[in-house]
């Protein structure tokens, strides 16, 4: 690696942790007032994250297909930090599927959960999968996206684990159309946060809702790792 890669990898860590501390703190507004702000400072640290993704490590950013809006559900490829924190530039006001101890963090889990977030509990229990449901439908019925990443965490670039049993049940829950959402951040942006090259974000063919679970699955899953197919 190179001496400027190296420094221009410096640079965005200084930049980016620095300018998400100070958005920390500015989330303390946001947990006195109850929610006033959070929407703002959700936007403001996804874009302030791609700024640094473009201008600091030089990475191009390529957006194919339809961006998807209203109540749909966005299934995710999920190789890298990039796409999750880079989610409100991708989507208008997209709201995720996520754990619910991720809620409990200090500062930002009162901006998620004010910002709109649908919470999962690891014990999956009715109570908790009834309280899922009223939340995602109640996001749905505002004309909010719905973003899940079906494979369930992180995978490293290049692989194609199969899918979650979680994500069949929420498509058969929600009742709702899925739109697949390839991305191929691994090979460039990596927990080593390369500099150059370019991000690929492809939005797929809408997979209408009531299909069978096998062929949801075998569809979404061919979908979101399509850009790792396109490249062998």
């Amino acid at each position: 690696m190179t001496m400027a890669a190296i420094l221009r990898r410096g640079l965005f860590a200084v930049l980016f942790y620095g300018g998400s501390f100070l958005l920390a703190l500015a989330s303390i507004v946001v947990t006195i007032t109850r929610g006033w702000g959070a929407v703002t400072l959700g936007e403001a640290w996804a874009k302030w994250h791609r700024w640094c993704v473009v201008h600091v490590l030089g990475i191009e950013i390529r957006i194919e297909g339809t961006v998807p809006t209203g109540a749909v559900i966005v299934a995710g490829k999920h190789e890298t930090q990039f796409e999750a924190i880079d989610l409100p530039n991708l989507i208008h006001r997209p709201v995720p599927f996520a754990k619910v101890e991720l809620l409990r963090i200090p500062l930002w889990g009162k901006v998620g959960l004010h910002y709109g977030v649908v919470a999962v509990h690891r014990d999956q229990g009715a109570k908790a999968l009834r309280a899922m449901r009223a939340a995602a439908l109640k996001f749905a019925g505002e004309g909010r996206p719905l973003v899940i990443f079906p494979e369930g965490t992180r995978v490293p670039a290049g692989t194609t684990p199969p899918l979650q049993s979680g994500f069949a049940g929420i498509y058969k829950l929600l009742r709702l159309p899925v739109v697949p959402m390839a991305v191929d951040s691994g090979k460039t942006y990596g927990e080593r946060r390369s500099v150059g090259g370019v991000i690929t974000v492809r939005f797929g063919e809408t997979i209408p809702a009531g299909l069978p679970r096998e062929e949801a699955e075998a569809r979404v899953h061919a979908a979101i790792n399509v850009l790792i197919a396109a490249a062998q």
